[in-house]
């Protein structure tokens, strides 16, 4: 066999090599979109059971006696802030550069983080206030929703922490990569479903 025709063989291996790694990333990360979508079916259920249960308050305090929009304003900007500075992570991960997409990952995660202790705090403050789940159907389906979503940006943080340890020891593999946009994907979700939350939990309700 001559060296051209094995240079050949070579290049046409190297080919569907990264052929097959791209048909496998475009699969797992369609394969997340239809999680998504079950998981847009989840919180779907859950809007609506708050919206049934929101005017369920028997004798207990009200959404518009519990909630304080300018806090929850503050939750809100750290959490859309998060999905900038995830996509500013990503577009440091297609430039091939680890640093910036670490870089931007630790800012993401510490706003995520700032995220959760506010909502923490959040919960304590009512509980303490005696406006706990157990108060009334209002409050069970508020903390409910609420709790889903926050479970939810904590595992994100966890998958965050789990790549962040995975790029360090194999670098931007394409593995890597088709992991990055699953979880980018999760964030921005997240992000949307947080809106949602906002806009019919805490706005409709103080108003």
């Amino acid at each position: 066999m001559s060296a051209s025709t094995s240079m050949s063989h070579h290049d046409d291996h190297a080919a569907g090599h990264d052929h097959g790694h791209h048909d496998a990333g475009a699969n797992a990360v369609f394969g997340f979109w239809v999680y998504l979508m079950s998981d847009c079916l989840l919180f779907s259920g859950l809007f609506a059971a708050y919206a049934v249960l929101s005017g369920a308050t028997v004798d207990g305090p009200t959404a518009k006696e519990l909630f304080d929009l300018k806090f929850v304003l503050g939750e809100t900007f750290l959490l859309l802030f998060s999905s900038l500075t995830f996509g500013l992570a990503m577009i440091g991960a297609h430039k091939g550069s680890k640093g910036q997409l670490l870089g931007w990952l630790l800012v993401t995660f510490l706003l995520g983080a700032g995220f959760l202790g506010m909502e923490l705090y959040e919960f304590h403050h009512l509980i303490e206030e005696g406006a706990g789940p157990g108060r009334s159907a209002f409050l069970s389906a508020f903390f409910t929703l609420v709790a889903t979503h926050g479970l939810h940006v904590t595992s994100g943080m966890i998958w965050m922490i789990v790549l962040v340890i995975q790029v360090l020891m194999r670098g931007l593999t394409p593995k890597n990569m088709t992991r990055l946009s699953c979880l980018s994907l999760f964030w921005h979700f997240l992000d949307i479903i947080w809106i949602g939350v906002f806009t019919v939990v805490y706005l409709l309700g103080a108003l």
